[in-house]
């Protein structure tokens, strides 16, 4: 490969985390937990976790989701957003470098959060939202699968 992207080392083809934003968090809870049965793994005032096998999905707000990524609720943004987990801040930041030279737009550029972790965000060519993150809470195993 050669040009701007020939230097970067290939990313790891994985997904750890998708969060909905919704528009009532409790009547979203009410949905998962109550109509399909699932049990919240990690539950805040803000977020609520379920764990899948080797994934996470996540509710948010849909205004708090959308104020976190700095993407505006304006009729492109869906409320979804996807994360990759990485192991190191150092991962975080030559994941979101890489994306942006690949051509996504930053939309946030990492920083500590009030979750205690360290995140960014970048919109893909598409305008689709991805986070990356480091939560020191959550295990990424060997295999990349995710463990809240």
């Amino acid at each position: 490969m050669s040009g701007a992207l020939g230097n970067l080392r290939p990313m790891e083809q994985r997904v750890s985390l998708i969060t909905l934003g919704v528009d009532d968090l409790q009547r979203a809870r009410t949905f998962y937990e109550q109509g399909l049965g699932w049990e919240p793994k990690a539950a805040l005032e803000q977020v609520v976790f379920y764990q899948l096998p080797g994934i996470a999905l996540g509710l948010f707000g849909r205004e708090d989701l959308a104020e976190d990524a700095r993407h505006p609720v304006d009729g492109r943004f869906s409320g979804i957003t996807i994360a990759i987990n990485q192991r190191t801040e150092a991962d975080v930041d030559a994941t979101l470098a890489q994306a942006e030279a690949a051509g996504a737009t930053i939309l946030k550029p990492a920083e500590r959060v009030f979750w205690g972790g360290y995140s960014g965000y970048f919109a893909d060519p598409d305008g689709h939202v991805w986070e990356v993150a480091l939560n020191p809470e959550w295990t990424i195993n060997p295999d990349g699968t995710l463990t809240i």
